[in-house]
């Protein structure tokens, strides 16, 4: 068992594997701070001047909108949408530039040459039959 795991560990999918989720996760950081630190700053001055969408929510036991997420949550349950709509931004972000680079790795693979298929192979049944025709034709 312990030589088919190092088998298993060993083999080439795994490593790809591993180094694509750490550059997913670096790669998750850079977003967050995109949709936290640029995105979301422009639609929050372009919507109403200062407001902060991760602090909108609806208050489910008689809460004051006017109180922070966090205060509010201490007093009771709250939707908190305002997080959701930036989660879901982060989320649309990542997707369209993975879906970008799958997108770019697709079109590297069809621009490589393909080898020629080689000629179908003549079956012999009709290879006799030809050189018996020919046989009658002289």
């Amino acid at each position: 068992m312990l030589q088919e795991f190092k088998t298993f560990v060993s083999k080439g999918n795994v490593i790809d594997l591993a180094v694509g989720v750490i550059i997913g996760a670096a790669f998750n950081k850079i977003v967050e701070s995109l949709v936290g630190d640029i995105v979301m700053p422009l639609l929050t001055r372009i919507l109403g001047g200062g407001l902060d969408f991760s602090n909108y929510y609806i208050p489910l036991n008689g809460q004051s909108t006017t109180l922070a997420l966090t205060e509010a949550k201490k007093l009771g349950g709250v939707i908190a949408y305002g997080n959701f709509v930036t989660i879901s931004l982060n989320f649309l972000i990542m997707a369209f530039v993975i879906f970008q680079m799958v997108r770019l790795f697709n079109k590297m693979k069809k621009e490589e040459p393909q080898a020629e298929p080689a000629p179908a192979v003549t079956p012999e049944d009709i290879v006799l039959l030809r050189e018996i025709r020919d046989s009658l034709k002289k």
